[in-house]
């Protein structure tokens, strides 16, 4: 659903077309969120799973990001902190496949992506309201804060990721 959200953020000339990529993000977002329990409840969890599901959920949340910065929705600079997390993140991972070390997802690294998911909802549903810009300067700032924790807390937690 990726290309389709990014091309309806990137045509949309009023809230029509950002509402409806609102809905497909919510889709797909939703059924990330269904995979990830089915998977858990009924012990479907692979490395292939451990890997390609955070590869899936950052580029859904970082390509409309990215078109929201085009859209001058939200600064380019968190959008950089973000996108430069993510692949630092999935950089470590590699290295850590390397060594035979499969590293999934943290608690932190799921709430980072809760938190980055409602921030997206969010901005693409910009509804007339009064306190809209300062909610949306709130949950940016919290998802600023728990996307650099959370590199931090995967780091520290797998310190031999990094030893030579």
């Amino acid at each position: 659903m990726v290309p389709l959200i990014v091309v309806l953020i990137l045509l949309a000339k009023d809230n029509a077309l950002i509402y409806a990529a609102g809905v497909l993000f919510l889709l797909a977002s939703f059924t990330d969120f269904l995979d990830g329990y089915l998977a858990r409840k009924n012990n479907w969890i692979t490395n292939f799973g451990k890997f390609m599901d955070p590869l899936a959920d950052k580029l859904l949340i970082c390509s409309i990001l990215i078109c929201l910065i085009a859209r001058g929705t939200v600064p380019a600079w968190a959008v950089i902190v973000i996108v430069a997390r993510e692949f630092a993140i999935s950089g470590f991972r590699l290295v850590a496949v390397e060594k035979g070390v499969v590293i999934a997802a943290g608690n932190l690294g799921k709430r980072k992506t809760n938190l980055q998911t409602l921030w997206v909802a969010f901005l693409l549903f910009p509804f007339e309201w009064k306190y809209w810009q300062l909610t949306a300067d709130i949950l940016m700032w919290a998802a600023l804060i728990l996307t650099i924790w959370s590199f931090a807390d995967y780091v520290a937690k797998n310190p031999t990721v990094l030893e030579e």
